[in-house]
């Protein structure tokens, strides 16, 4: 793997690689004075010392040294898929959709909080944008084969990646919490949106 490939730990850009608030534009200038001196490599230890950390590093998941965008994302498949099938007279479509709501307000501050603590508003290690995220695609998707899921989960992280317009526009306008959990709701909506024209064709 490249030093300075998407999935890369260690670069620096959004999900897989983080933005460095120096590159704040006007509106959000003033958010990124607030942040302190960059931590590369979020901790074990750092995650279990609140429990805001918890949730905004994907229970763990944020923590892999390999592709942690990538691994938020399977985790937040994963748990979709065994809560689902496990309690299904709870995990109903409106249950998912309240869940999907409150987590992405709630997540706004939660990345915001996390970020600011390790001193990079899109630290690579944050994925509870990419875990809200996979969950809206897969309320869509679900009930459907492993492939389509599959299927769904690569074409969701091609443009969580790739980021075309307008998801990186909204990327590098919105340095806080908002923009961390927006950019992965773009990617979403696309993901739907190629799904919707696949079954269409």
């Amino acid at each position: 793997m490249l030093p300075n490939s998407p999935d890369s730990p260690d670069s620096p850009s959004s999900a897989d690689t983080p933005a460095s608030p120096l590159h704040a534009t006007s509106g959000s200038a003033t958010a990124a004075a607030d942040y302190r001196m960059p931590i590369r490599r979020p901790s074990a230890a750092f995650m279990l010392s609140h429990p805001v950390h918890w949730a905004s590093l994907g229970f763990g998941s944020g923590l892999s040294p390999i592709m942690p965008g990538t691994m938020g994302t399977l985790f937040g498949w994963l748990s979709f898929y065994v809560l689902t099938m496990r309690w299904p007279e709870f995990f109903t479509a409106s249950v998912w959709a309240g869940i999907i709501v409150i987590g992405f307000v709630v997540g706004i501050w939660l990345c915001d909080k996390t970020g600011q603590a390790l001193g990079v508003p899109d630290h690579g290690a944050i994925v509870w944008d990419e875990i809200i995220a996979i969950w809206l695609v897969m309320l869509f998707v679900m009930p459907a084969s492993f492939s389509a899921q599959l299927v769904a989960f690569l074409i969701f992280r091609a443009f969580d990646m790739i980021k075309p317009p307008p998801i990186r526009q909204f990327e590098r306008r919105f340095k806080n919490g908002f923009g961390v959990m927006g950019d992965d709701l773009i990617a979403a909506f696309f993901t739907l949106l190629v799904l919707a024209l696949w079954r269409v064709v």
